[in-house]
């Protein structure tokens, strides 16, 4: 073949190899736009020598960038501990950052905000304006708009609103124009303390210099409202703010609906609430939760249950106090099975606290359920979860309600055991067990020999026990006789459970083996 083959030449190949099956022809052909030349293989190709320049020079990329990494490292490494080492030299008492700039020379701009940062979250913030006038004479450029409405915003957060004013003031001084945002920090800031009347100086102020008030400027004086419980003036603020031409936002209905939760207005609450949702605007966990709150402090069970739902569907945590609520509300209405619940959604969103044993034990201990609470027992026991006077004082209270005396008596034993010490709830237990007809010579030498009836009176029992039991005969006569004494002799004397006990038992002329006893 020759070594070559001519332009638009077809160019025939017969292919033969030796197989099992008989001799085959593969015939190829292969049309040419130009020339083909066989070369023989050398021993390093150009295409070698190119990849071979690609990967050094490759490497010399990646050597580049690990150097520039490293040093990027190191500095960084070393801007965090020149910051470390200035918040030390603040967190000293008595420090005096003005002092420390003076004698640093400068801070950079990263460092100088982290200062006003940390003078914030310290209670220090008047600091703030002497550190900015030394800092932003140091170099000119720092006398800027963003600087100033950054550190006026600060302080209005804080309530410090004569230093913001000086501020501003300085501000206009060295000829710089304020903007929205300082605008609506300072209403906010006069808003926040209950000054309206100088929110509203700043408020014609603002239009003065030809900026006009955004949505942002009226909610934040619809939230000051709020807080002062003035919710005509709420009203009157977004009727002013929808002639203006700025259109309520969400985050203005969601402060409607929350202020008026908080102040109890069902009505104007539910009205902003199907505006929000006509408009198809997102309602906020925290108005959400307030709306939840004011049904469950009303008792409007209904709705109660609806907000609830919706507060489990969008995984928003509840505080232990509104859980604490929503129980008494299931306990006044006999809906126990609701606490076992209300327990497990309590669980699955901060696991197996105290307040959920406490919680699923009453849901069985209110049914005089012995199986039930056998059942809550034995899986704390699994979870390897202590027992805490509020569990046995459930139990006990069940034990005494179904008059099974021995029971109760066991149970006063094996809470030794568990070194669960007895409160005030366990001796009324004790007590109204006795009246009918409960020995408790064992447990009552118990506590003398440990010497807890020497010890002061303590109510540990979560309040939910008593809210789910009542406080039973011993308790109520307990504070007949505390209330009976006057205050200065009740807050003069400290109370340990034996006269406490003594008292109680004189008062009502009860004859008992504990005064004999002490007689003995």
């Amino acid at each position: 073949m020759n070594s070559h083959c001519s332009s638009l030449e077809f160019c025939k190949f017969d292919l033969k190899w030796s197989t099992n099956s008989p001799r085959k022809t593969l015939k190829i052909k292969l049309f040419m736009s130009s020339s083909i030349h066989f070369l023989p293989f050398p021993s390093h190709s150009a295409s070698s020598m190119q990849f071979k320049v690609k990967s050094q020079a490759q490497h010399r990329s990646l050597q580049h960038n690990k150097t520039k990494h490293t040093t990027l490292l190191v500095e960084t490494f070393h801007e965090n501990q020149w910051l470390k080492t200035l918040l030390g030299k603040l967190s000293r008492k008595n420090s005096n950052p003005l002092q420390i700039l003076q004698d640093d020379g400068d801070w950079s701009k990263d460092h100088f905000w982290a200062v006003m940062k940390f003078l914030k979250e310290t209670s220090r913030s008047k600091d703030a304006l002497q550190v900015f006038d030394l800092w932003k004479n140091i170099e000119k450029s720092r006398i800027n708009e963003v600087n100033y409405e950054k550190l006026i915003e600060l302080l209005s957060e804080v309530g410090l609103m004569e230093e913001a004013v000086s501020l501003l003031r300085d501000m206009k001084i060295n000829g710089l124009r304020p903007s929205v945002g300082i605008y609506n920090s300072m209403i906010h800031g006069f808003a926040q303390k209950g000054e309206f009347d100088n929110a509203f100086v700043y408020f014609k102020e603002m239009k003065e210099f030809r900026l006009k008030p955004q949505t942002k400027t009226h909610n934040g004086l619809i939230q000051g409202y709020g807080a002062y419980r003035m919710y005509d003036e709420m009203n009157n603020c977004v009727n002013r703010m929808e002639l203006e031409g700025c259109v309520p936002d969400a985050v203005t209905y969601n402060i409607l609906i929350s202020e008026f939760a908080r102040g109890g207005l069902i009505r104007r609450m539910e009205r902003a609430y199907r505006t929000l949702l006509s408009k198809r605007m997102g309602l906020q966990s925290s108005a959400l939760i307030a709306m939840l709150e004011v049904y469950v402090n009303l008792g409007i069970f209904e709705k109660m249950e609806k907000a609830y739902r919706k507060v489990l569907n969008t995984k928003t945590p509840l505080n232990d106090g509104l859980v604490r609520k929503l129980a008494r509300v299931y306990i006044k209405n006999h809906m126990f099975s609701r606490l076992e619940e209300l327990g497990l959604d309590l669980a699955s969103r901060k696991g197996r606290t105290d307040l959920v044993w406490c919680l699923r034990l009453l849901s069985q201990g209110c049914i005089l359920s012995r199986k039930g609470m056998s059942s809550i027992t034995h899986e704390m026991q699994i979870a390897r979860s202590s027992w805490n006077i509020t569990v046995a004082n459930i139990i006990a209270l069940a034990y005494l309600k179904m008059r099974d005396l021995r029971l109760l008596d066991a149970l006063l034993s094996d809470i030794q055991t568990k070194y669960v010490k007895p409160d005030i709830v366990t001796i009324g237990v004790f007590f109204d067990a006795v009246d009918v007809g409960f020995n408790g010579m064992r447990a009552i030498d118990a506590w003398r020999s440990t010497g807890l009836l020497e010890e002061p009176v303590a109510m540990d029992t979560d309040p939910l026990v008593l809210t789910a039991f009542g406080k039973g005969h011993f308790l109520q006569s307990c504070e007949e006789m505390y209330l009976s004494l006057g205050p200065e002799a009740t807050e003069k004397r400290v109370w340990t459970y034996h006269d406490l006990i003594e008292n109680v038992l004189k008062r009502t002329g009860t004859k008992s083996y504990f005064l004999a006893a002490k007689a003995d």
